[in-house]
């Protein structure tokens, strides 16, 4: 059985999970916000590798080793830019988890930390980020139950924490 949680802090420095997902551009070549600080904590190893994976389309995701940082992978999805909603971003970002998580699948990653993909700059609102978000994630963990031990959302303030909290509560009512 799977248990799925939100903590507060910094994604860089979780200790309980084998992946953590970074909020990348395009380019996956670093940027600000999270992706900048994974690029910055990992060592300029990450982007080294980064730059043979030759981008990323937004809503897909592809995985790196973590180098400096406590994990053993980063995933690096890119989350789409809100434009109010016309241009399927709440698809794009659904996309974002399923993708992620399917990757981690694939890679025999049993837990794993994603942040708050696309509230930062990128602007998506976050109430619906984090039903996206949340729901998306529960929906694979119930088709495939036995896949996994551990996902969280590490969230780097405390508003965006108790948005998220609220959304995985839901699931444990």
């Amino acid at each position: 059985m799977y248990l799925i949680k939100t903590i507060k802090g910094d994604i860089t420095k979780v200790t309980d999970v084998q992946a953590i997902v970074n909020a990348a551009n395009n380019s996956l070549l670093g940027g600000g916000g999270v992706d900048g600080a994974i690029h910055r904590a990992a060592g300029p190893e990450l982007l080294a590798e980064c730059r043979t994976l030759h981008g990323c389309e937004t809503g897909e995701a592809k995985i790196t080793k973590a180098y400096n940082l406590p994990c053993d992978y980063v995933i690096h999805t890119v989350g789409p830019i809100w434009n109010g909603g016309r241009n399927r971003e709440e698809e794009l970002l659904a996309n974002c988890y399923f993708n992620s998580m399917k990757l981690a699948m694939d890679n025999g990653i049993r837990s794993i930390a994603f942040p708050s993909i696309s509230t930062g700059v990128y602007s998506f609102p976050v109430e619906l980020a984090a039903k996206i978000a949340v729901h998306t994630v529960n929906r694979f963990l119930q088709d495939k139950p036995d896949w996994f031990d551990l996902v969280e959302w590490v969230l780097f303030d405390a508003h965006t924490e108790a948005v998220y909290e609220a959304e995985v509560d839901k699931i444990y009512e």
